[in-house]
């Protein structure tokens, strides 16, 4: 508590006794309101979604690149003109020195000013006020008035303020808030915050709360410019619009509203009274009711002020925009402004245009934008690099850039360095600040996009050029600018060969001028390796050259960076390329025994992906050697290095350099003792990889050696842990087996997974996938565990929990084929009626465990030997099919089916009839799978009972609205012509088609299509009797008819290719053909496929008569077509067209005529 809360408490205390205070309100305590409002804005949907705008969910390091600014045009050395602003090598160089000095200064000057305030622990007063008992400052006699001084204060030494408590001044220094004078003369000022006027915008007063705020105006209560609307926040835009709105709605009527209003005639204008003074004060304006926009229900136009947000102004030249934010009003504003052209120069006109066609691009409906897109990229040349490039780079380093706007930038960018070709050159600079962010971006396609741009400019601008831009950045002060400048680097090489950049490459990392550069070229090298992969193998030799000294640098960044390097570059290389690392190897073994921490985990990683390259001898060796350094470190606690030795010895043991006896006395012991931990399963990065090095060691000394060891962490406490080991052992099993294990050791490892299974309280499927993988590997090894393992699935299935239930049932599915192994069909009878009692469980998810394991139960004892019997459990599985659970569903539907399939003489026909029933509303599934499965079961039936009952079900679901039911009823036709026949299916199909319904002869011709796919060379025998429906479609006006008859007709041509059919298909091909000048998408694609279809059937001769009349059509809709017909002939049939093309008469320069064509033998 201070002086002013002392003073306070008293003044409320005398207040209180003079009877000059009244309750106000009954309110919280101020404390608690102000708690509960807050001073800032709280978005309780905050992080919900991730935003839209890139910098609001970048970290700090990524929003580094707005630190950047894009530096003046560069003087491009093939050309003697240049601008006057443009900037040569030499003063680049010299303006980054001048950087660098600057930088180091500062961080000079910073620790100077922190050695400064550092308090002095070493003076001599501080053992005396140890024995003294600690005097405070004010009781030490030796301080002087200056050193009491605060340092928070701001008043020179002569006038520091003394202490508190010292004798009061005859001035106070610091009033207390109480004492401050009334705002106004007419209401005296209260002690609550809320009854506060509001103070205009150009005042000084500190804003308390949102709150207690009444919404003022900016600059005398006009709409802000656009100037002033950038520099203000977005609290402050609303509350401008605010007052603009009600502004505009309480505006006078002008004699031109009042026209609209009220007839012109019969009505007389009355002058005001002598004296009126209409009301304008802005407080009253802000106080006034809004009148309202309409009477009764309307639909109002949009009436919100022009420059924010919520409506698009009005901007000449400028249409079908989708939005426009109030942060486009700062890099447009010219455009608000209305200006004669006739009084602009050229290079205003060309900068004008130029933005009207990136706000089309950028906020612009998508057929604007294309349309803007077009002309942008069609104009480049004659706009000029400089002027698209001053106003598109701006543009991609606005804070509130979104994607898809960068998107749509980064595009235009694209196209019109395609256009611009060398005059690209000045830029090269500005356009790689703008892109390189991109290159470490989180999301993989925006890298992409970046590679791609930085490829393409590279090979618009050449090497030289790419170079000498890029090089002041290699040793730039700031770790951002030489990390992105690095992977563009990388890009550079892939674009124009490693071989243009190698002796650069050299030339940097052998650098004396700085350990940056250094730094840089070692990582240049690295993204190199990780972008191109086995692509260096070719110049390996080179890039290990050009590194190696940096293992021995005096800076351990530089050395760190050159290991990891030499580590990308091994892992590219792999299997090929060890003579190209050979002057490193020693250097990589001394670092082993240098280096600690970090360092020592990139010259491990390092020495890991060159051990594999070796061969037998060498690796033995080598192994040896560095095996020790890596035991040692087998005791650290830094998770990063553990994941590193872990994989590092994941890759010795890989190699023939190691012997059992060496791994077994001498690896085996400290690596179970120091990872087989329980903190190691909790991280999941390094108990995947402890995993694969188990696995590794295992194939190296056997199963039973590392199962045997590990397998009394099946029974631990920790659940984790467990996790761990029954994932492990589960890897170990599925690659190596289960063979060398004894009776003992499967005794335990079946004990302690048991225990495992029922003592997991999480849900995972690392323990059942771990059973049944173990189960499934011992085979008849298994047989006494049997009874034993079933009694506890038994027992779990009554369980109350879910979970336990479900659990329980998939365990049936994974044990299922082993009974059979061990035959034990009596003890899965068993398992079958309990399941079968449990059919009613309520949980779906438990349900469809449950079917699960009854459907493998059924697939393993067989139909006829199956308890309860087929006709007693299909009944019982009709209703479950209505349930709507897509677990329940897919294995609902997958055991009917297989049921249908082998065992259709244990059910009723009539019983079939109503599965199918239930079968079509399957058809509607969201999932693929149970669609498909429930169109297969449609064929099983139909074999089952015959096609004339299942037929009629589904050719009246070809009346339905939805598509996917059509589609999916249609594709069942066809199969059940497949499987009965098509002779059962197609009288009723045709018969179908006089049906004046859309739907259902669209639905018969799909059928037809799909029909025809399937039976393959069995279209021969219904050729013709198709080709009347074929024909009708083909000629009737809608469109969608003669779409799926041309995939009918594609289908049906493939199937009788050389059986002799030519004469229809001639007569399809007439028909089709027509169609190619359709506009719409899907019929072009569909006529396409159609032609390629009969292009096989019939031959390229006749497909390519037909072509020939329209390659010359004067109209260029039609070549286009008919041109992209020519290119399916001659991709498909080069060869066989030679003998087609038109005879061309010979001239008295060249001879066209082709003898060996006329021969006749």
């Amino acid at each position: 508590m201070d002086a002013d809360d002392i003073e306070e408490m008293q003044r409320k205390r005398q207040e209180r006794l003079a009877g000059t205070t009244e309750l106000r309100t009954f309110s919280a305590p101020k404390d608690a309101l102000q708690e509960v409002i807050g001073d800032e804005e709280v978005n309780p949907f905050q992080g919900a979604r991730p935003s839209k705008i890139i910098s609001e969910r970048e970290s700090d390091y990524h929003q580094r690149r707005l630190n950047r600014e894009l530096s003046p045009e560069r003087v491009d050395p093939f050309k003697k003109k240049h601008s006057s602003e443009a900037r040569s090598y030499r003063e680049v160089m010299k303006h980054q020195d001048l950087d660098r000095e600057r930088h180091e200064v500062e961080i000079e000057l910073k620790k100077r000013e922190r050695e400064r305030k550092r308090p002095n622990e070493d003076s001599n007063d501080q053992p005396e006020k140890k024995q003294r008992g600690e005097r405070q400052s004010w009781e030490d006699p030796k301080m002087t008035e200056s050193s009491r001084a605060s340092k928070w204060d701001d008043a020179p030494a002569e006038s520091a303020k003394k202490s508190k408590w010292d004798d009061a001044p005859t001035e106070p220094v610091k009033k207390s808030k109480w004492d401050e004078a009334p705002v106004s003369d007419e209401t005296p000022k209260t002690g609550s915050r809320w009854s506060e006027t509001p103070v205009q915008a150009d005042g000084a007063t500190p804003k308390r709360s949102r709150w207690g705020e009444t919404p003022v105006g900016v600059a005398g209560l006009q709409t802000p410019t656009a100037e002033q609307l950038a520099q203000m926040t977005p609290k402050e835009q609303q509350q401008a619009k605010a007052v603009h709105e009600a502004n505009w709605r309480n505006r006078f009527l002008s004699d031109e509203d009042l026209n609209t209003m009220i007839p012109v005639r019969g009505y007389t204008i009355l002058e005001p009274p002598q004296g009126y003074v209409p009301i304008q004060t802005p407080a009253r304006k802000l106080t006034a009711t809004p009148t309202p926009m309409v009477q009764g229900f309307d639909m109002p136009e949009d009436v919100a002020p022009d420059g924010f947000g919520a409506a698009i102004p009005f901007i000449a030249g400028v249409d079908g925009l989708n939005y426009f934010k109030a942060e486009d009003a700062k890099h447009f504003a010219s455009l608000m402004e209305e200006k004669d052209e006739m009084q602009l120069s050229m290079d205003e006109i060309k900068e004008r245009k130029i933005m009207r066609l990136l706000l089309k691009i950028k906020n612009g409906q998508p057929h604007t934008r294309k349309q803007a897109m077009r002309q942008i990229t069609d104009g480049a040349r004659l706009f000029g690099p400089q002027a698209l490039f001053n106003q598109i780079l701006p543009l991609l380093m606005s804070p509130t850039l979104e994607d898809q706007e960068r998107h749509l930038l980064v595009k235009v960018i694209d196209r019109v360095m395609f256009k611009l070709d060398d005059l690209v050159r000045p830029f090269v600079h500005k356009i790689l600040v703008v892109i390189e962010p991109m290159l470490i971006d989180e999301d993989f396609y925006t890298r992409a996009e970046g590679r791609e741009i930085i490829s393409n400019l590279a090979k618009a601008a050449g090497l030289a050029t790419m170079i000498s831009n890029m090089r002041p950045d290699i040793d730039h002060v700031d770790e951002y600018v030489r990390n992105t400048t690095s992977r563009a680097f990388a890009v550079v090489a892939g674009a124009l060969g490693i071989p243009a950049l190698l002796p650069f490459l050299k030339a940097v990392c052998r650098s004396t001028k700085s350990w940056q550069a250094r730094h840089t070229g070692a990582k240049i090298i690295q993204q190199i390796a990780i972008l191109m992969g086995a692509a260096i193998l070719p110049h390996l030799r080179g890039l290990v050259e050009a590194i190696a000294q940096g293992l021995e640098d005096e800076q351990q960044k530089v050395r760190t960076m050159t290991a990891l390097a030499i580590a990308a570059l091994a892992e590219a290389s792999f299997p090929y390329g060890i003579e190209s690392f050979d002057p490193v190897i020693d250097p990589l073994k001394k670092g082993l025994r240098r280096h600690r921490g970090k360092p020592l985990a990139a010259f491990f990683k390092a020495v890991g992906y060159i051990i594999p390259l070796f061969g037998p001898e060498d690796s033995n060796r080598n192994t040896r050697e560095i095996m020790t350094s890596l035991v040692d470190q087998f005791e650290t606690n830094d998770p990063e290095m553990k994941k590193i030795v872990l994989k590092v010895l994941t890759q010795c043991v890989g190699t023939e350099g190691l012997d059992i006896k060496y791994l077994k006395q001498d690896i085996l012991p400290k690596f179970f003792r120091e990872f087989w931990i329980r903190s190691m399963a909790l991280d999941r990065r390094n108990y995947k990889q402890l995993v694969e090095t188990t696995v590794a060691l295992a194939q190296k000394v056997g199963v039973s050696t590392i199962v045997s060891e590990i397998v009394d962490g099946l029974k631990d406490e920790s659940e984790p842990y467990r996790r761990v080991v029954v994932e492990a052992i589960e890897a170990i099993v599925k690659q190596l087996g289960s063979a060398d294990m004894d009776d003992r050791l499967v005794e335990l490892l079946l004990d302690g997974l048991l225990f495992a299974f029922q003592e997991q309280t999480q849900q995972d499927s690392s323990f059942l996938n771990g059973f049944g993988t173990v189960v499934n590997a011992l085979g008849e090894r298994v047989r006494m565990y049997l009874p034993q393992i079933c009694s506890t699935i038994l027992w779990r299935l009554n369980n109350k929990s879910a979970n336990v239930r479900q659990q329980s049932a998939d365990l049936i599915s994974q044990t299922a084929d082993v009974m059979k192994v061990c035959g034990e069909e009596k003890l899965m009878g068993q398992m079958g009626v309990v399941l079968y009692e449990y059919l009613g469980e309520e949980f779906p998810e438990v349900l469809g465990s449950i079917i699960r394991a009854l459907k493998a139960i059924v697939n393993n004892i067989g139909m006829p030997n199956m308890t309860p019997p087929i006709k007693d459990l299909l009944p019982r599985l009709t209703p479950i099919l209505k349930n709507r659970h897509e677990k329940v569903q897919e294995h609902t539907v997958d055991l009917v089916g297989r049921i249908a399939d082998r065992g259709a003489e244990f059910v009723s026909a009539r019983e079939w009839m109503r599965i199918c029933f239930e079968l079509l509303e399957m058809l509607k599934a969201p999932r693929r799978g149970i669609r498909r499965s429930a169109i297969n079961t449609f064929g099983y039936i139909a074999k089952a009972i015959g096609p004339q009952d299942v037929l009629t079900t589904l050719l009246n679901n070809l009346k339905v609205q939805e598509r996917q039911m059509r589609v999916c009823t249609t594709i069942a036709i066809a199969i059940v012509a497949e499987t009965c026949g098509p002779f059962t299916i197609m009288p009723a199909l045709m018969n179908e088609y006089r049906v004046p319904e859309m739907n259902v002869q669209n639905g018969v011709l799909k059928s037809f299509a799909f029909l025809f796919e399937y039976i393959g060379e069995m279209s021969k025998d219904y050729i013709y009797a198709a080709s009347t429906i074929l024909e009708d479609a083909l000629m009737d006006r809608d469109m969608v008819h003669r779409q799926t008859a041309c995939t009918a007709v594609k289908h049906m041509a493939l199937g009788v290719v050389g059986l002799g059919f030519e004469d229809i298909l001639l007569h399809m091909l007439n028909l089709i053909w027509p169609n190619v000048l359709e506009t719409s998408p899907h019929i072009i694609n569909s006529v396409i496929e159609a032609l390629d279809g009969l292009r096989v059937g019939l031959g390229p001769c006749a497909i390519f008569q037909y072509t020939m009349q329209g390659l010359f059509h004067p109209a260029r809709r039609v070549r286009q077509i008919y041109w992209k017909i020519y290119n399916n002939i001659y991709v498909g049939h080069q060869d066989a067209m030679v003998a087609f093309y038109p005879r061309v008469e010979s001239t008295e320069r060249n001879d066209f005529s082709r003898w060996e064509l006329d021969t006749f033998i």
